[in-house]
């Protein structure tokens, strides 16, 4: 099962069903899936008194494969009703908790990093792949703090295409004038995670309506982007103190950068030659008094 599936309605589709023990872990998880959703399934079990082993059919009768499959839609059921004071404010209680602030902010990117591994599909990754590599012209976009990787992913694009287009405008206008002649040759990236940026949305829809190629990096098949991609690529993330923490989806435009320059080892040893080449002559230039 999906872990983007809504838990709460599963829980009432479900509820006639269970058996006394399940109503107890149903009524704690409606009115508490904040908290529940760090809990062990022995954690869980103890607090609303019914065994380890209950916890795990309950997951399982709701349609998952087990326990963690839970948790994780839990996950995403937080990221999508919380309001980002509500997830702060959560997120400062889990790190009050920790006896180690270090690794407690550590093992939750390691645990995004796992998810994402887990979670991202094979198949969509290398027909991203596929588009990237038979594009007329890739653009690349990214709102609010994904910013970051949109600027960092096109940095490198260029080192193995002829033409990567950063749309750097913070304005929806201004961003579909630079995209204006997109067409169906053409494909754009577009990152975005929660909260996700209104920018990002409507170019992307925009660039849909001229038939070009969408790949979607996002978190998960309920992102607004999901809906107009010919491929997406999901990638975990969460909210640590007040910052969206984005290794994991960074790790992916790693790994899609990586892909690319296998497939085409013979262009980036091309330019990279080349600009070893012009950074030996502006050394010297430096040098020189």
């Amino acid at each position: 099962m999906d872990t983007s599936t809504d838990v709460l309605q599963l829980i009432e589709e479900s509820y006639k069903t269970f058996s006394k023990g399940q109503r107890y872990i149903a009524n704690y998880i409606c009115s508490n899936y904040d908290k529940a959703v760090d809990m062990t399934a022995a954690r869980l079990g103890k607090i609303v008194g019914v065994s380890e082993s209950t916890v795990v059919r309950f997951a399982t009768e709701l349609g998952f494969k087990g326990y963690p499959q839970f948790q994780k839609a839990l996950g995403e059921l937080v990221k999508q009703r919380l309001s980002s004071v509500q997830r702060i404010s959560l997120a400062y209680e889990r790190l009050s908790e920790s006896p180690d602030l270090i690794s407690s902010v550590i093992n939750n990117d390691i645990q995004n990093l796992k998810h994402t591994e887990e979670m991202l599909d094979r198949e969509a990754f290398y027909k991203a792949v596929d588009l990237i590599g038979d594009a007329r012209k890739i653009y690349v976009i990214g709102g609010r703090s994904c910013s970051t990787l949109a600027s960092f992913l096109s940095y490198y694009l260029n080192y193995i295409f002829d033409d990567v287009r950063l749309i750097r405008s913070d304005s929806v206008t201004e961003s579909i004038e630079e995209i204006h002649r997109i067409g169906d040759e053409d494909v754009i990236i577009a990152i975005s995670f929660p909260r996700y940026s209104v920018k990002t949305i409507q170019t992307v829809s925009f660039a849909k309506n001229r038939k070009a190629k969408i790949i979607a990096i996002t978190d998960g098949a309920q992102s607004p982007l999901a809906k107009y991609a010919d491929c997406s690529i999901y990638a975990g993330s969460d909210m640590v103190s007040f910052v969206d923490s984005l290794v994991a989806p960074l790790s992916v435009v790693n790994v899609l950068l990586a892909a690319l320059s296998m497939r085409y080892k013979d262009s980036v040893t091309d330019t990279m030659l080349s600009m070893e080449s012009i950074w030996n002559t502006m050394n010297e230039y430096e040098h020189i008094d």
